[in-house]
């Protein structure tokens, strides 16, 4: 007789994208999961409008949970679904995400082997047209490269698609509320899971489809946050291992740079590693003036490792 399929929690923050929230319920309506092994919980992080209207065509379809906070940034809005989840395991991502119809279930498939493992997937460009949008994930698939695929350990996954035993999320406690941005709690988590000696498996097969529509401005602002949030994950984890902060070498960058002339997409090669160099720009950039604006000293270090 076979195993009953784990019963599983997603976890939605979302923060005034209604459109892209109902795209998002739209691909999970589609999921090949059985509607009675899944819950949909929406955490509303203090939209301007009530999303009522977004979720009321998906709740005769989907066993969905619908809660709103003031806004606090989404760490704190995936802790407050994570606490009202009954799933045997938690599930994120991100109102502007569509994931595959088989993600559940390979998901569960990952699980069935590694019960207790944090199981990143993989994300793929929704916008292909657009050239920053692009280069962002250029920029992920390079990291997830480098940090889960040429190692022994995996050691990053974002949190827009992955998932782990509700158990082990709660005795982490799960995100770091300090983190003000969607910027590095992911990040942290993960450091702070291995820090533990809890597993990591890396599914590449576990998809989802990301639109994430920017501009040069928009871009920049991302990355800019990034370094921003990079400032608070270097201090928790110099303080968590009583360690200066890791630089990366400089065949990190190098790397980086020539990562879209070794893996050619439909826009110039050298357009999308001029942008990943502005990334590492404005990456810099927001780590220093995030480090401006608390006590000097705090940091031993003269230059952060940018992601």
């Amino acid at each position: 007789m076979s195993m009953p399929l784990p019963f599983i929690s997603i976890v939605i923050p979302t923060y005034n994208r209604p459109e892209r929230l109902k795209n998002c319920l739209a691909a999970i309506a589609q999921l090949d999961y059985p509607r009675d092994r899944f819950e949909v919980i929406i955490v509303d992080d203090g939209s301007e409008v009530p999303l009522d209207d977004v979720v009321a065509d998906y709740q005769n379809t989907l066993n969905l949970l619908l809660i709103r906070q003031a806004n606090a940034g989404p760490a704190s809005a995936r802790n407050r679904g994570a606490a009202q989840a009954k799933g045997e395991y938690l599930v994120f991502t991100d109102d502007d995400c569509m994931p595959h119809a088989d993600w559940l279930t390979k998901l569960a498939n990952r699980f069935a082997i590694a019960p207790d493992a944090l199981v990143g997937g993989y994300t793929i460009n929704a916008l292909p047209d657009n050239l920053c949008s692009t280069a962002s994930q250029v920029l992920i698939d390079y990291l997830y490269h480098y940090y889960n695929q040429t190692s022994q350990q995996p050691s990053f996954f974002a949190s827009n698609n992955f998932a782990m035993p509700t158990s082990k999320f709660r005795a982490l406690q799960g995100f770091d509320v300090t983190f003000p941005l969607a910027a590095g709690e992911d990040r942290e988590f993960c450091d702070r899971w291995l820090y533990h000696h809890n597993p990591m498996l890396y599914a590449p097969d576990v998809q989802i489809q990301h639109a994430h529509q920017l501009s040069l401005r928009t871009f920049w602002r991302q990355h800019f946050n990034y370094g921003r949030g990079a400032y608070y994950f270097h201090q928790i984890r110099s303080k968590r291992n009583q360690a200066q902060i890791k630089v990366e070498p400089f065949s990190f960058y190098f790397n980086l740079l020539t990562y879209p002339l070794r893996h050619p997409s439909t826009h110039s090669s050298m357009l999308l590693a001029g942008l990943l160099f502005l990334s590492q720009v404005a990456n810099v950039a927001g780590f220093f003036w995030e480090r401006s604006q608390h006590q000097p000293g705090q940091l031993n270090e003269t230059s952060p490792s940018v992601h």
